[in-house]
């Protein structure tokens, strides 16, 4: 089953039989931010509406091809309707200029703020109007997760905070679906060791419960949330416990490397193949760019299907996955 395709990714889709993955982990191409000197890719539709619509289609050829309790998880960041002044509107002549500098694999300029149907400095919202459509095509939303960037590149404005995070959303098939809370466990909060590791009878406690009318305190052995026994420091005895995992994953950017200028972390992907997987399933990425998603659905002894419409990274990404020994 381990493979990468190169083609349109709906064309690609539409060939694959039903209910043949588990699990796709994607990061569609963003609106407006790229040309990848490729005929035919998503992105750089003229309106909005039209890049939504598109994605929209897509993905409701990777919910067939789901399995039942499979899941979608897509990151995805948003973009600025601009003025168009400058050389944001003139690329022809951008050479020079802090746009031409933004180059990917195949030496294509990066598309700067374009105006559509909003006023100039909007940001679009697009992560939550793809979540929304994708919520009206019958997808479950359950959930959005905030990647926390830190090594967020710098920005030189001066009227909002510089962007650091993305989203990544995670959608259902079914109501009921298959997700492995334990593997993607992580540890507790320093705090709350500090707090078990006291003395039962001396514990300070919290009074943030009941309207601060009561102070609660941990109890020593008492089970979390999915069952397991939290220990607690006695001793030299070392604190163990884990929580479940929190929905603001921090970890830095990856280095964006020779074969392509925007690739999400490996730890992003471990997150979501992990708790959307178990061994031997098959991860699929229809947008595989750097081939992040199969690489890391391989070493984890996951099957993969990678599909993208430009060669150059369908190649580059063959090249970075070892041979599978699964």
């Amino acid at each position: 089953m381990n493979k990468i395709i190169c083609g349109d990714a709906l064309t690609v889709l539409r060939t694959l039989p039903d209910k043949c993955c588990r699990c796709c982990v994607t990061s569609p191409p963003y609106f407006n931010l790229r040309d990848y000197g490729v005929s035919g890719q998503i992105g750089l539709e003229p309106t909005m509406q039209e890049y939504i619509a598109r994605l929209v289609e897509v993905f409701a050829e990777v919910k067939r091809i789901l399995n039942d309790d499979g899941t979608l998880w897509v990151n995805i960041a948003d973009s600025y309707a601009g003025s168009m002044k400058g050389s944001a509107g003139y690329p022809q002549h951008a050479k020079g200029t802090k746009e031409a500098g933004r180059k990917g694999l195949l030496g294509q300029k990066s598309i700067t703020k374009c105006k559509y149907d909003l006023p100039a400095k909007n940001l679009i919202g697009i992560p939550w109007r793809l979540a929304f459509a994708l919520q009206d095509s019958g997808w479950i939303l359950r959930q959005d997760i905030i990647w926390s960037k830190s090594n967020c590149m710098p920005e030189s404005v001066r009227d909002r905070c510089t962007k650091s995070h993305e989203y990544i959303f995670l959608f259902a098939k079914r109501q009921r679906y298959y997700f492995n809370s334990e593997a993607i466990k992580e540890p507790i909060a320093d705090s709350t060791i500090d707090r078990l590791a006291q003395d039962l009878e001396h514990q300070s406690g919290s009074q943030r419960a009941h309207g601060g009318v009561k102070t609660m305190k941990a109890v020593g052995g008492s089970r979390g949330a999915f069952g397991g026994k939290q220990s607690r420091h006695r001793g030299n005895q070392e604190l163990t416990a884990y929580r479940n995992k929190r929905s603001v994953w921090n970890m830095p950017t990856s280095s964006c490397g020779k074969n392509h200028y925007a690739t999400f972390p490996d730890e992003l992907a471990v997150n979501c193949i992990l708790a959307g997987t178990a061994e031997g399933d098959v991860v699929l990425d229809p947008f595989v760019g750097s081939g992040t998603t199969c690489r890391v659905a391989n070493r984890y002894g996951r099957q993969y299907i990678g599909i993208d419409l430009n060669p150059a990274y369908c190649k580059a990404a063959e090249a970075e996955i070892p041979i599978n020994l699964f």
